[in-house]
């Protein structure tokens, strides 16, 4: 094991994957379909390719879980790696994706979300939460003021997405200013004080695609739940909201759907 920190090896290998994802950005890449309505590209293999290089050559005893690459190794430390959140937006020249890098650990989590077209990274050691710009670090925090809050509405085929209700609903609407994005880049602007709140159903138990956001958002002080307002995972669902009073609010608005 090197003697970089922990968030410093996730903050490299995750300006290593925002590189390439830069630098593939606008071109015509090969698609490589995973099912009717989602693929990967070439960018999405090289970028995790990069991240793994600095994840492996900096610990490499660690266990890693990649979207791409799948699972390798068994630790008590296992990193979790997607490396360009949003495919479909990057594939469309949408400039709303990130490169996701996170570590679950015994002895404190850390995680790095890169918005590659900014060259920003959101990052955290477990306490400390900021943004990185040309190496220069600026703390942040959560704040409702926007009253944006992002609903993802993603959800298995043929299933009753919750998502897809919250957007009709009258009073949800009158409250907030509700957007629509699926990637980590939402909850990541939640921790650091862009947006409001952050909503998405099922299951994300070690989710490659969430797990870096939601390390930000509990590190940063956002209040973070399932619908019920329980402990994360305890039932599908996520709400995470820049303070307990946005939280609440959106728990009581939910609560019909859920």
């Amino acid at each position: 094991m090197s003697e970089l920190r922990d968030v410093e090896v996730a903050i490299a290998a995750a300006e290593a994957g925002a590189a390439v994802v830069r630098d593939r950005f606008g071109g015509v890449l090969e698609r490589y379909a995973k099912s009717a309505t989602d693929f990967a590209t070439e960018a999405d293999l090289e970028a995790e390719r990069a991240i793994l290089a600095v994840i492996q050559g900096e610990r490499p005893d660690d266990a890693v879980i990649g979207e791409e690459y799948g699972a390798s190794g068994e630790a008590a430390r296992t990193w979790l790696v997607d490396p360009l959140c949003g495919t479909l937006n990057f594939a469309a020249q949408n400039p709303l994706f990130s490169v996701n890098v996170a570590l679950q650990s015994p002895t404190g989590d850390v995680a790095a979300v890169a918005q590659p077209l900014t060259g920003e990274i959101f990052w955290t050691d477990g306490t400390t939460v900021a943004i990185r710009r040309d190496g220069v670090d600026t703390a942040v925090v959560p704040s409702a003021t926007s009253r944006m809050v992002n609903i993802d509405i993603d959800g298995p085929p043929g299933t009753e997405f919750l998502g897809a209700q919250l957007l009709t609903d009258e009073k949800i609407r009158e409250a907030f200013a509700l957007r629509v994005s699926s990637t980590t880049l939402a909850l990541a602007w939640v921790a650091v004080g862009r947006q409001a709140a952050y909503i998405t159903d099922g299951s994300l138990r070690d989710s490659v695609h969430f797990t870096a956001g939601t390390i930000l958002c509990r590190a940063a002080g956002a209040t973070v739940s399932d619908f019920h307002g329980n402990p994360l995972h305890t039932n599908p669902g996520l709400v995470a909201a820049a303070d307990s009073e946005t939280h609440q609010h959106l728990l009581d608005l939910i609560a019909p759907h859920a």
